[in-house]
């Protein structure tokens, strides 16, 4: 089985606050996992690691076999990202915007391009609108438009749903489960909606105070907690272990 990303004993250190915590983890390819934890666990400063935007302390980790600390452009190559609040010029339209990203990404034949990822998210006449008239789930949609027009093996999403209707999350869910199920990318996701990860997620790992305290596939998680009939209640069952043992 083909390893998307592996990490080997990944740290990140902000002067004496340890952020992440000698995390060695492995997400197969075609997982969709959640990463899960309490505000201030590590998972974004995780995800800035594996994506190159922060380099670790101490320990490395592997995207596709490409080291993170050595390798960082062949890494790019494979990822795209969506932070949780999506960064787009307001006084451009949707096509600029997207023009832009393609130009700094090396995507060839950009034009063409933005149309196609337009019509994957199902809205090709979002492309003249400029972003400043948007709600805050079209800008996570041409986020992840943003973030698809290079074709990337993963997915990095920092709180997809964060600030969402129930109807805008939903087509978020939605989404990202097509483009795991129809084209094969690895999604690694943090995420507060853990209804949302049961219905998406086939692996999660949970993080308290910069530790991986749990990783597995979602079916095994909730096979090991028999008597808790949600993910929300197995989560809060292993803050309360992990707060009993500090």
């Amino acid at each position: 089985m083909r390893m998307a990303i592996e990490t080997f004993n990944l740290t990140r250190r902000y002067e004496d606050n340890v952020a992440v915590d000698n995390l060695t983890l492995r997400v197969p390819q075609g997982e969709i996992f959640g990463f899960l934890g309490h505000n201030g666990a590590g998972k974004t400063t995780t995800i800035s690691m594996l994506t190159t935007l922060l380099l670790p302390t101490s320990g490395t980790a592997a995207i596709f076999g490409h080291d993170i600390r050595q390798e960082n452009l062949q890494v790019r190559q494979h990822i795209g990202y969506v932070p949780e609040n999506v960064r787009l010029y307001n006084d451009l339209t949707v096509a600029e915007n997207l023009q832009f990203f393609a130009a700094l990404s090396g995507v060839s034949a950009a034009p063409q391009r933005i149309i196609e990822v337009l019509e994957l998210l199902g809205h090709p006449e979002w492309r003249g609108l400029r972003v400043g008239e948007l709600s805050k789930g079209m800008r996570q949609r041409i986020g992840l438009a943003q973030a698809l027009l290079h074709r990337p093996s993963i997915l990095f999403l920092d709180e997809p749903a964060s600030g969402l209707d129930p109807e805008g999350t939903r087509a978020i869910s939605d989404l990202i489960v097509w483009l795991n199920e129809e084209f094969g990318i690895t999604v690694f996701m943090n995420t507060h909606q853990l209804a949302e990860v049961t219905k998406l997620c086939t692996s999660i790992g949970i993080m308290n105070h910069g530790r991986l305290v749990m990783a597995d596939t979602l079916k095994n998680v909730l096979a090991r907690f028999p008597d808790h009939h949600s993910l929300e209640e197995i989560y809060l069952e292993v803050e309360r272990q992990e707060r009993s043992r500090a």
